[in-house]
């Protein structure tokens, strides 16, 4: 998922049935999935930042998981500073593949491998060291 769970999602053929390629509705599962996000201090649903979707809390995630026979949720739309973050007791990772997002942040990025015993590895790509945005040309 690159955002997170939606309180529209019932079962795994809703993500499957979606239309591709499609606009970004307003509202609705799609919009959700895309930008919603977990929050270690919600329980449930909660209202997101963002101002486009929800918050989830742990107890959303194990809920999900329970009902769809599924070990473990990974998205991937916000950065962190390690290039991933475990969520919910490890039932959720966030993974973020860019290092120095937008040449604004410190971040590392990271590449998840999930190996034939469902064993989850990662390859941190460290952040590059820092340049000056402007270099002067005066001697």
């Amino acid at each position: 998922m690159h955002g997170g769970l939606s309180p529209d999602l019932t079962n795994l053929d809703q993500i499957r049935n979606l239309s591709r390629p499609t606009a970004i509705p307003d509202s609705g599962l799609l919009r959700y999935l895309l930008w919603s996000d977990p929050d270690r201090d919600v329980k449930g649903w909660g209202m997101n930042d963002r101002g486009v979707s929800y918050t989830f809390g742990l107890d959303k995630v194990s809920e999900f998981l329970a009902k769809q026979d599924l070990d473990l949720v990974c998205r991937a739309h916000q950065v962190v500073e390690d290039g991933y973050k475990f969520f919910a007791y490890r039932q959720l990772v966030t993974i973020f593949s860019a290092p120095n997002y937008c040449s604004e942040f410190d971040n590392a990025g990271v590449i998840m491998s999930v190996d034939e015993n469902l064993i989850c590895s990662f390859q941190i790509l460290k952040p590059a060291e820092k340049k000056a945005k402007f270099m002067s040309t005066k001697m």
